[in-house]
């Protein structure tokens, strides 16, 4: 079988009560808002594109990078796929907060959740591991 790599980009949303953005994929799983980078964009440029999408929130302020991890892709069944290796790069952005609407009919909710939650509420194992590694410096 032959295993595709692509790039995608995203963001950790926090909002003024220090809670976390987090977004549900088509209905079946829970991520940090991200997804592939289109020809001719840059990752930061795909990130907000992204948070937008998927939550309808576009008062961004970019911080920082956060880093990159490689995870399979998830499936219908909520297990991994195999058929497609994802490259993850994500930015940490300050939001004011707002009522997340998301744009995109993929991905139909998104909500604030606290920081100490995050990880129990991600579905994909590499995603929790990421969002720990990372929580600290939020």
């Amino acid at each position: 079988m032959n295993i595709r790599k692509t790039q995608s980009a995203g963001g950790v949303v926090l909002n003024e009560r220090g809670e976390v953005l987090v977004v549900n994929q088509r209905g079946r799983s829970w991520s940090l808002p991200k997804g592939h980078i289109e020809e001719g964009e840059d990752t930061l440029a795909a990130a907000r594109r992204e948070i937008y999408e998927e939550s309808g929130l576009n008062d961004l302020t970019y911080v920082r990078p956060l880093g990159s991890y490689e995870r399979m892709r998830i499936g219908l069944n909520g297990g991994e796929e195999g058929s497609e290796v994802k490259v993850l790069t994500f930015f940490l952005f300050h939001c004011p907060g707002g009522e997340p609407r998301p744009i995109d009919p993929d991905n139909p909710e998104a909500k604030w959740v606290e920081k100490d939650r995050v990880a129990e509420i991600l579905t994909h194992p590499k995603d929790k591991e990421f969002f720990l590694k990372v929580k600290n410096e939020l």
